[in-house]
């Protein structure tokens, strides 16, 4: 019951913003249009169970006229069926459809805001795989709940509407204990009742290991597909190593993973399908063997048998809802964990974010970046830097070096906000502010994209793309902004680089930090970019990480980071001259 109590109430979390949302109207309507519906098909079934009497009595009676009659009054409710199951199915998928991209965009951004994405990665966790957590677990999350709820739903009236059918028909029975003889009213609804009560008890204790398996499923299989897309992106490396035999291990180590589970299901599924498939099948007949007695005995007609039979099926299937069930809800616990899983995740972050210890960096309107007192630290809590001061008016350019794995990158990390861990306070003026990575982000899409990112493409003239590219040493792109692709897989890491530098010339930031920015191209182009800097952006701040000597005479400041032993290192600015 507490597990119980602990799902239901996380499933309410992630179903109530929904409900209570901007398209709480239209979702509301078309679940309260599926619910009628749904009661449609529930108040036809019991016509058609009535309609059973009728037409088996017309057979034993061999009356034809009836037999007719009947025949047609089959045919407008079972049109009647089809038109509302049709209608039902439609506009339940309607709003299935509205409430996943309500949920998409929801998480989407909660994912994308203050770089949570980022945060989450470096934090680790349980965090797994949010691309499939949003493409696939809101999906799954949307369709099992609206399934399982309507479903319950229709299972319940039909148990209301057939037990009262049911109780009518059953008439009495009379059980010898002992000396004695009691009588059990409406004992076919007992019977239901008994034989439903076993069942959901079995099917509970033989299928519950599936929630586990079910969620390890999601997981194996989305990094079975991460690293397929992740070799796809780094083919040219793996070409170079010849790594191939080392990809294939990987993934069928990956894939081993997802076979190992999926045999796991069957297994288990293979043992709950033993008994819900034996469960299905004695339910066919169990009615009749109960009911059989009263039918020898004169008592019931043959329509009041199938009669008698019918209701009993269909209260013996409303209370084995979670019998029949069983797969699907264990399914949707899966996701259920998973989606909570990733909310609290996201949840950590953003209260990481907010909170008032670790770096913080502030907005404002001084003239000066000022990084103050800033002690810099991987996430662990192993120290790297401490003591940082820096000042970088407009206009100003410096140039940070020294050894590799000192926490150089991380600086700029912090500077661009993304960066907690640690302590100290950064004030970055307001105004366009430009990254550029050692490794730049190209996005697939139009080169009129790539060079744009990320602004929106139609904010700047053609003429000043293609005047950028051919700036930086690529006029061979120039004819080809409209022309879709992706870029990463297409150009070389120095034509990356060099397209940063053209997004660097088409924004025109007033801040812009150069993180081993030139690293794949050769002296001679390092000389020309910056030189483009120097001569294009003028106003602009530039503050550079980098290791080769040809950077100083680009930078009016030189800054260093001096190892200290055991200690954290620190940053020490030398004159230009030394």
């Amino acid at each position: 019951m507490s597990r119980l109590r602990r799902l239901l109430r996380n499933a309410w979390a992630l179903t109530r913003p929904y409900w209570f949302s901007e398209d709480r109207w239209a979702a509301w309507g078309l679940l309260l249009a599926v619910v009628t519906l749904n009661l449609g098909i529930v108040f036809i079934n019991v016509l058609l169970n009535k309609w059973n009497n009728a037409f088996y009595n017309s057979l034993q009676d061999k009356n034809y006229d009836v037999f007719v009659q009947q025949l047609f009054r089959f045919t407008w409710l079972a049109g009647s069926f089809i038109i509302v199951a049709v209608y039902q199915l439609y506009l339940n998928q309607m709003l299935q459809i509205r409430w996943r991209r309500w949920l998409t965009e929801r998480y989407l951004g909660a994912w994308l805001t203050d770089t949570a994405y980022y945060r989450m990665q470096l934090a680790g966790g349980e965090t797994d795989n949010p691309d499939q957590r949003i493409a696939e677990d809101l999906r799954l999350f949307v369709t099992g709940t609206l399934g399982l709820a309507i479903g319950g739903m229709r299972a319940v009236v039909t148990l209301v509407s057939f037990i009262a059918i049911l109780w009518g028909l059953s008439g009495s029975v009379a059980l010898p204990v002992g000396s004695f003889l009691i009588t059990i009213p409406g004992y076919m609804v007992w019977a239901a009742l008994l034989y439903a009560i076993v069942g959901t008890w079995l099917t509970d204790r033989i299928g519950r290991p599936l929630v586990r398996m079910n969620f390890d499923r999601q997981r194996y299989e989305a990094d079975f597909r991460f690293g397929l897309v992740r070799f796809r992106e780094n083919t040219e490396g793996v070409a170079l190593y010849h790594g191939e035999p080392d990809e294939l291990r990987n993934f069928r180590t990956r894939f081993g993973s997802v076979v190992r589970n999926w045999w796991d299901i069957m297994r288990q599924q293979k043992r709950l399908t033993w008994f819900t498939a034996g469960y299905g099948q004695a339910a066919i007949i169990f009615p009749f063997v109960v009911a059989a007695p009263r039918y020898f005995r004169g008592e019931i007609p043959l329509g009041g048998l199938v009669q008698t039979a019918s209701a009993f099926g269909q209260v013996q299937d409303s209370l084995s809802f979670i019998v029949s069930s069983y797969t699907d809800i264990a399914e949707w616990r899966s996701v259920v964990q998973r989606l909570v899983g990733f909310q609290e995740a996201l949840d950590r972050v953003r209260a990481q974010a907010g909170a008032s210890d670790g770096i913080r960096r502030e907005d404002g309107d001084a003239p000066t970046l000022a990084v103050e007192n800033v002690d810099l630290a991987l996430p662990g809590g192993t120290a790297l830097i401490s003591g940082v001061n820096l000042a970088l008016a407009r206009g100003e350019s410096a140039l940070l070096s020294g050894p590799s794995g000192a926490g150089k990158s991380t600086l700029i990390r912090a500077i661009a906000g993304i960066w907690p861990f640690g302590r100290g306070e950064i004030h970055v003026p307001r105004g366009p502010v430009l990254f550029l990575p050692q490794k730049p982000y190209l996005p697939i899409g139009t080169l009129r994209e790539v060079i744009s990112y990320p602004t929106p493409a139609g904010g700047l003239d053609d003429q000043v793309l293609r005047e950028a590219l051919e700036a930086v040493g690529l006029p061979e792109l120039a004819g080809r902004l409209d022309e879709a692709g992706h870029w990463a897989l297409q150009l070389s890491p120095g034509e990356q680089q060099r397209i940063a530098f053209a997004r660097a010339l088409v924004q025109k930031p007033d801040w812009l930090f150069l993180d081993e920015a030139t690293s794949a191209v050769d002296e001679a182009s390092e000389t020309r970019l910056y030189q483009l800097v120097r001569d294009r952006l003028r106003g602009t701040a530039v503050f550079s990480v980098g290791h080769r000597s040809s950077l100083r005479a680009f930078h009016g400041r030189q800054l260093v980071v001096k190892p200290n032993g055991s200690a954290p290192a620190s940053i020490v600015e030398v004159s230009v001259t030394s």
